[in-house]
Parts: structure tokens; C-alpha cells; sequence
């Protein structure tokens, strides 16, 4: 299975040339919950803190300006430590 991608503080230069700014914005407040992602998923984080564990992997903790991918069938568990507000694209 495909692996989580991040990228810690991405440049400015990257993040325009994939359209970050352009994309949907997703919050969600401190809380736990199961997830799947049925296509891949990029995100930029603009703030908060979460634990990512995938149901068959070690957990990964993103924050504030981390660009992360998510791989198509990964199944995973959220845990938001501190409120999440990001720029998504399903691809």
C-alpha cells in the first residue's frame, strides 16, 4: 500500500504551482474519528495539530504549513489535538 507523502514548510513558489490557494477549506474541531479515503488527498495545513494513524501503520503527527497526501484505500484514525483548518484536493 501507498505511503503518507509530507512536506514541512513548503515554498511559496510550490504551493501556488499546485493551486493550494485555489482549493476547497476544510475545518473541523479537537475530536477522534475513522476515516477512509476512497481517492487520494492532498492537504495544506493553515493551523492545528493531528495524529494521523493508519489502521495498518505508525502514527504521523501534522501541524500548521505541512503539506500532506494521503494514498486512495489507506483507512485511518484522526485525532485533531488542537482545531484543523486546511486547504483539500481529491485526485
Amino acid at each position: 500500500m501507498n505511503q503518507i507523502t509530507w512536506e514541512r514548510n513548503p515554498s511559496p513558489e510550490k504551493l501556488d504551482s499546485i493551486g493550494v490557494y485555489d482549493w476547497p477549506i476544510w475545518e473541523k474541531e479537537a475530536s477522534i474519528f475513522p476515516w477512509t479515503y476512497d481517492s487520494s488527498e492532498t492537504c495544506y495545513l493553515l493551523a492545528g495539530k493531528v495524529t494521523v494513524t493508519p489502521d495498518d501503520g505508525e502514527p504521523m503527527t501534522f501541524q500548521a504549513n505541512d503539506l500532506v497526501t494521503f494514498p486512495a484505500g489507506m483507512s485511518c484514525t484522526w485525532e485533531i489535538h488542537e482545531p484543523v483548518r486546511k486547504h483539500y484536493n481529491f485526485s
